[in-house]
């Protein structure tokens, strides 16, 4: 099959340096990168004489230097926080010490411990324990004098992943949800991919014209990518379907497949992939399993 997504993965950045996204706002990458993080974790900084930090990174004491740094002396009053994998949220204890700002964030969704052991990079991936200061909920509205940010809830990803718009300047910052180097990783039963495609429909809704994700580059022309990933999850369904229907009993012969030339250190993320997948399904009555999906059982076409 063609894929329709076109990646973008250069990305023009120094590790700690602020650059410029757009007048207002600011970008800080933090020296994490990795398979799942690529470059490193983005935090944005948004306003001229007080500061909304988007996404404070993860728990790196230089990463936290360089945000103040950033701020040059402007207050930090709001810490607005995407979802709680630790790669965006384990920062946010340091710099609300640092500044006394208030933290904000959907707030854990009582999904089961077990969430964390079988995300892609394991314990490392959730932090279940974080508690904000603020409850964010889809539609909550923050005004400063000279930014307003608006809560969008996009789970999929996780189910406590928030977009923030950036209001009258038809900016949103994506965290994971949405990003230009790569797919989103949804990964069972911290990701659903029914809310995944849910959520993605109701981007096509809205008019922005720039995403700032939470890895990677700039996302211009957004729309565009948005119906690319639709279609590019709609064609892996129908291809994870028809190997069903050839006889494949189980995700593991099914990842090799759908997945060639992977390398294997992605192979964990590339498993709960197709997990996530056959379980929307099973869920529209597509594929029955004799046990859980995520074994050996077998998968059979309805």
């Amino acid at each position: 099959m063609t894929d329709p997504i076109d990646f973008k993965t250069s990305m023009e950045f120094a590790y700690g340096q602020p650059a410029p996204m757009s007048p207002g706002v600011i970008r800080v990458v933090a020296n994490n990168p990795c398979p799942f993080t690529f470059r490193g974790t983005n935090t944005y900084l948004a306003g001229t004489t007080s500061l909304a930090v988007i996404d404070p990174g993860p728990h790196d004491s230089a990463h936290i230097e360089a945000i103040l740094a950033a701020a040059n002396g402007r207050p930090v009053t709001h810490i607005f926080i995407t979802h709680a994998h630790r790669d965006h949220v384990d920062g946010a204890h340091l710099l609300k010490a640092a500044t006394g700002a208030v933290t904000l964030a959907f707030g854990r969704t009582g999904y089961p411990a077990a969430a964390i052991a079988m995300s892609p990079s394991g314990t490392l991936f959730v932090n279940d324990t974080f508690v904000p200061d603020v409850e964010v909920r889809h539609g909550d509205r923050f005004v400063a004098p000279d930014w307003t940010i608006e809560a969008l809830h996009m789970p999929g990803h996780a189910p406590d992943h928030l977009c923030f718009e950036l209001s009258g300047r038809k900016i949103l910052f994506s965290g994971d949800h949405m990003m230009a180097w790569n797919t989103t990783v949804i990964a069972p039963p911290e990701g659903n991919m029914a809310d995944y495609l849910n959520s993605l429909e109701r981007l096509l809704q809205r008019q922005d014209t720039l995403y700032l994700p939470g890895h990677g580059g700039r996302l211009e022309s957004p729309q565009r990518m948005v119906k690319a990933q639709l279609i590019h999850r709609r064609m892996r369904e129908q291809e994870i379907l028809a190997l069903i229907r050839s006889g494949s009993t189980t995700i593991q012969e099914i990842v090799p497949t759908v997945y060639q030339g992977l390398e294997r250190r992605l192979l964990p993320a590339a498993t709960l992939s197709v997990l996530a997948h056959v379980e929307h399904l099973i869920s529209r009555g597509l594929v029955t399993c004799a046990g859980s999906a995520s074994s050996t059982h077998a998968l059979a076409p309805v």
